[in-house]
């Protein structure tokens, strides 16, 4: 768990708002007792998620793949080649969704916007540097031009939602 106190409390409201600003039907499906804390969620997202993106192309249709997630700092970080359909996607319409599914376990629904962390040209985001190590240190360092071949992106959520009925079936024994 990267998160600070700050973090874990804005992630809690995120999660509090979006819940309760759902429809009826949704939070049939998802209520309190069926979802987890900022806490829980940052304890059982550790390591690398895969995550459904999806993107919109210039005609408005919808395109999902595939993705590594990593969740730091209560939000999703992605990255692609930076000649993939998604980054054109990504460049020129930022908004975005994702959902990680571990059967019918855990289900972590998000929308918002894509922000790029390493730019070609322009500053990098405050963030890339502390990101990068974290990415390195998961996949080792030289897998490829980390600036040149793939882009990162922080998928900064405006709403989230986790659906998770048995949360002690998902948490990491205290310690761990």
């Amino acid at each position: 768990m990267r998160e600070t106190a700050a973090e874990l409390q804005e992630l809690q409201e995120l999660l509090d708002r979006s819940l309760a600003g759902s429809t009826g039907h949704l939070r049939s499906i998802i209520s309190p007792a069926r979802t987890l804390t900022a806490r829980q969620l940052t304890r059982v997202l550790e390591g690398m998620c895969t995550l459904t993106l999806a993107t919109v192309t210039a005609s408005g249709e919808p395109r999902v793949s595939g993705v590594d997630g990593h969740f730091l700092h209560g939000a999703w970080i992605f990255g692609t080649a930076r000649t993939a359909a998604k980054a054109r996607h990504l460049a020129a319409r930022p908004a975005a969704s994702a959902s990680h599914l571990r059967g019918e376990a855990l289900g972590v629904f998000v929308h918002g916007r894509a922000e790029e962390l390493n730019p070609l040209t322009g500053p990098v985001d405050p963030a890339w540097p502390e990101t990068l190590a974290h990415l390195q240190a998961h996949y080792g360092a030289d897998l490829f031009d980390w600036e040149r071949e793939v882009v990162y992106y922080r998928l900064r959520p405006h709403w989230m939602t986790v659906f998770a009925p048995d949360a002690d079936a998902l948490l990491p024994p205290a310690g761990a």
